[in-house]
């Protein structure tokens, strides 16, 4: 009996899950390290994944707030001014330009649509703006626009995927998860990185574009709201009062600790140090989103409303959130696929009302920014995830006026942390439909932002199944001309 119960025992150890879950060299060792993402099982175990950590080199700015507007603004009629589209606005497009070319939606033989606002030269900069923007206009001379943009991708999820992941596909962690990663959370009764939006609706790449991909989970977006609870599941259920949560919140502590002591796992540690955030999370956070507690008049000047879901609540939540140290503020608004099929998404009528909160918030961010002195120290940035067409699209012949989607060329504009102010960067050609002077793929605006927040991009990495990856992938590389 005492044989065979021995003889049990010693095949129990032999067992392939017994081999790996006590091996951290070896085979075993080697498969679970790439399982994990790890060169080994015990590597960079950190009593605290969050914990600050230093950059690459002395940082120009300490935290970023990225402005995105979902479905992708038209260029052309809000930046980039084209006299010569205007001129021959309802002319067929010359063939050599869509020769080839693959189109969302525009078929047959399209016609080259002029903007029907008028443009001036605005600040001492005399960047080129829209009618349609009167507050971004007053703010010319602290804006560096990069006119040349460019992507790989012409659809929404995989556009947006490429500029916040690197990659069109899902499995990636997004820029905001790297940014995190890589310089840890200033503030730990907060999230490292906090996901707003607005717009009634999440962006076509939906929680891939603020996920953690391979990367341990902790370094994921933490999605809070203006309107309801300010972080879904946070708060303690009925029948639990505080000091039995925190109870709770010490047993599973001690329980995980057990785990991550026997097994070693990276993932272990995330989710101790997630428990604990969101204990503390349960004080700081309705803190931190009470806009209520802002003066009268900064709340008319992003056009906040306290207790609504809007972009103006979300822009000045951006600044408290990065004013208590939140290292990645990322706000999506949606709205902005003006295809021009319809009333609503009517470029002439539809495009200015569409524009007018977000011009009035982003310019009291940036106003807000610049008063606090925290404008140097923050990176804000402004796009959408690819351009528009110079063509009108007629959709089923359609008699309202919109873009398509275009990889070739879209603007976008950055403020603060380091960056050239009252610039302009790269052309297009005079119909807007290449770029044609200082080429920007979205790879070197992710290398760019890394760069200001003091990361050599080829070196914050992360190795995962074999091989380090970057958020850059293989690509990218930094625009120097528009560092200050």
């Amino acid at each position: 009996m005492f044989e065979a119960s021995t003889q049990l025992a010693q095949l129990q150890r032999s067992t392939r899950r017994h081999f790996l879950t006590q091996s951290t060299a070896g085979l075993g060792g080697i498969a679970l390290a790439s399982l994990l993402g790890k060169e080994s099982v015990a590597a960079e175990t950190r009593p605290n994944p969050l914990a600050p950590r230093d950059s690459h080199f002395p940082a120009k700015a300490k935290n970023i707030i990225y402005l995105h507007m979902a479905g992708s603004p038209p260029q052309h009629d809000l930046f980039d001014y084209k006299p010569k589209l205007v001129e021959m606005n309802g002319m067929p497009c010359p063939e050599e330009l869509t020769k080839g070319e693959r189109f969302a939606f525009i078929k047959g033989a399209p016609k080259l649509l002029g903007t029907p606002h008028k443009f001036s030269q605005q600040g001492e900069s005399g960047a080129w703006i829209s009618e349609i923007l009167p507050k971004i206009s007053e703010q010319a001379d602290d804006l560096c626009f990069i006119k040349s943009m460019y992507t790989d991708q012409f659809n929404h999820a995989p556009a947006q995927l490429l500029l916040y992941t690197g990659s069109p596909r899902q499995g990636r962690p997004s820029m905001g998860s790297w940014v995190t990663y890589g310089l840890g959370a200033e503030n730990e009764n907060l999230p490292g990185f906090v996901v707003l939006i607005s717009g009634g609706t999440s962006p076509s790449a939906g929680k891939n574009a603020w996920g953690s991909g391979f990367l341990p989970s902790v370094y994921q977006g933490v999605q809070c709201r203006s309107q309801g609870d300010p972080v879904l599941y946070v708060s303690n259920p009925d029948g639990m009062d505080r000091s039995m949560r925190e109870l709770t919140i010490d047993s599973i502590r001690q329980l995980n600790e057990l785990q991550a002591k026997e097994f070693g796992s990276p993932e272990t540690l995330t989710r101790i140090a997630q428990y604990e955030l969101a204990f503390r999370m349960q004080m700081s956070v309705p803190e931190v989103m009470d806009i209520a507690a802002e003066p009268k008049h900064v709340q008319d000047a992003y056009g906040a409303k306290p207790g609504e879901a809007s972009f103006g609540n979300n822009c000045l939540l951006a600044r408290r959130l990065v004013e208590q140290g939140v290292r990645h503020v990322q706000l999506f608004d949606w709205g902005w696929d003006f295809h021009g099929n319809s009333k609503g998404n009517d470029i002439k009528d539809s495009l200015p009302g569409r524009c007018k909160p977000m011009d009035q918030a982003v310019a009291a961010l940036i106003s807000d920014l610049k008063q606090r002195g925290l404008l140097d120290e923050t990176l804000v940035v402004w796009s959408g995830e690819f351009g528009r067409t110079p063509l009108n699209e007629e959709r089923n012949g359609s008699k309202f006026l919109g873009r398509d989607h275009h990889p070739h060329c879209f603007t976008t504009f950055m403020a603060g942390g380091g960056i050239k102010p009252g610039m302009t960067y790269g052309s297009t050609d005079e119909l807007g439909y290449f770029v044609a002077e200082n080429k920007v793929h979205v790879h070197d605006l992710q290398a760019t932002i890394l760069h200001q927040l003091g990361f050599d991009h080829t070196k914050l990495t992360y190795r995962f199944q074999g091989r380090d990856y970057r958020l850059t992938d293989v690509h990218g590389h930094v625009v120097k001309d528009v560092i200050a």
